[in-house]
């Protein structure tokens, strides 16, 4: 077998982890976006720069090379999620990128039978490299990660995030209102994938937020998965990785902790009305 053709966690990793660092490399050679490179998709607020095409297309055309033959689904692209080997968010917080916020990623996950199997976070604004390959632990910049020790909800750190349409985030706004008298405080830093890998490292205790789509999380929830915590994933039908009972949180859910707190945050949101957002 060529290596080419290997489809181990290890080989699919390493081919993510290039892939990604590169596109960062790609981004920031860039012109910076300007209004009349930006347009918008699901409502006034859910924009898309000329970047995001262009870095998917630079991500499209080096797996062409590296994986032939192995579609990929991509945010700005499409593709079919059915058949996908790749999943692609060009950049993860467009908004961020588009105000200058340093607080954007490039997602690359390798997946099978609908699940990661291996996947890379490339953090264009700081250098951070984070991945991950199944059963084999997660990284960034090399260097192993583990989530967080703790075990008192009352003092976890929650990130958390809202969608683009006003109406879903006014109730989003309910639930964390709802779920802020209980936890030591949130953040919404509005990059997915980063808010996955910051519980990866231990930075935040967890995370919930509903209305994310498959490229947002595929490499970020194994990142934080292969860091043990506990992840909770249902986005797309037929696309669910395993974790805690997603009973009474919602259909297209996504909630990371570290593992001393997973089952109090998820209770937690189910009684702010997680169910309802």
């Amino acid at each position: 077998m060529s290596p080419h053709e290997s489809s181990d966690p290890a080989t699919l990793r390493a081919v993510a982890e290039q892939v990604a660092a590169e596109a960062a490399e790609h981004l920031h050679s860039l012109p910076a976006p300007r209004d009349g490179g930006v347009s918008t998709k699901s409502s006034p607020t859910d924009v898309v720069t000329e970047s995001d095409a262009s870095v998917e297309r630079f991500v499209r055309a080096r797996l062409a090379e590296l994986r032939p033959g192995e579609p990929v689904y991509g945010e700005e692209g499409s593709g079919d999620a059915a058949t996908a080997r790749w999943v692609v968010d060009p950049i993860d917080g467009t908004v961020n990128y588009l105000y200058g916020l340093p607080w954007y990623a490039i997602s690359i996950a390798a997946v099978a039978a609908g699940g990661t199997v291996a996947g890379a976070v490339a953090e264009p604004a700081s250098g951070r490299l984070w991945s991950a390959g199944r059963g084999l632990g997660a990284t960034c910049d090399g260097r192993p990660l583990s989530a967080a020790a703790t075990t008192e909800l009352g003092q976890s750190l929650v990130g958390t995030g809202f969608a683009y349409r006003a109406e879903r985030r006014a109730r989003q706004a309910g639930m964390v209102a709802a779920m802020l008298p209980e936890v030591r405080d949130v953040r919404r830093a509005g990059a997915a994938a980063l808010d996955l890998c910051a519980v990866a490292a231990g930075w935040l205790d967890g995370y919930v937020e509903h209305g994310c789509n498959w490229w947002d999380w595929a490499a970020g929830a194994l990142v934080a998965q292969e860091a043990g915590a506990r992840v909770h994933i249902a986005v797309a039908p037929g696309v669910v990785d395993p974790g805690i009972d997603g009973d009474g949180l919602g259909a297209d859910v996504s909630l990371a902790a570290a593992p001393g707190i997973a089952d109090a945050l998820a209770g937690l949101a189910r009684r702010s009305g997680a169910a309802d957002v």
